[in-house]
């Protein structure tokens, strides 16, 4: 099982506006702008947190329109997602000011990626010290 969105997307989020560019790889960037599309050309997959949690991105729940993601009428008839879940997911609102789009996260995020600034040097040692833990 996958749980829904957290209270707020996590610090490190691509959906942030205020995350630096440049934090995450670039085929991870990649990723976002195909939520954008017309449902029936979505990706089926959830988009999960990159803190690894096991929780359904909450930038992406917040970015997105949830009634029009096809990934979450998967979850739902595969049982990914409880009822529950599945309705946080939809109905999520961010706390914090996201991109209006994946596309607009990826561009962001693929500003500066080949070379980072301090901000997002520190984001990806946090991130890399994080993942060493687990």
């Amino acid at each position: 099982m996958t749980a829904g969105p957290a209270a707020r997307p996590c610090g490190s989020c691509p959906y942030r506006r205020d995350v630096p560019s440049g934090v995450w790889h670039p085929s991870e960037y990649a990723k976002l702008p195909a939520y954008d599309n017309d449902t029936a050309g979505q990706p089926p997959h959830l988009f999960l947190c990159h803190q690894q949690d096991g929780r359904v991105c909450a930038g992406w729940a917040g970015c997105h329109d949830g009634a029009h993601l096809l990934a979450l009428r998967v979850a739902a008839m595969s049982g990914t997602l409880t009822d529950d879940d599945l309705e946080a997911t939809i109905n999520y609102v961010s706390p914090v000011p996201l991109f209006g789009s994946g596309a607009e996260a990826a561009a962001h995020g693929l500003t500066d990626v080949d070379q980072p600034d301090e901000r997002a040097c520190r984001t990806i040692d946090s991130l890399t010290r994080k993942r060493a833990r687990a």
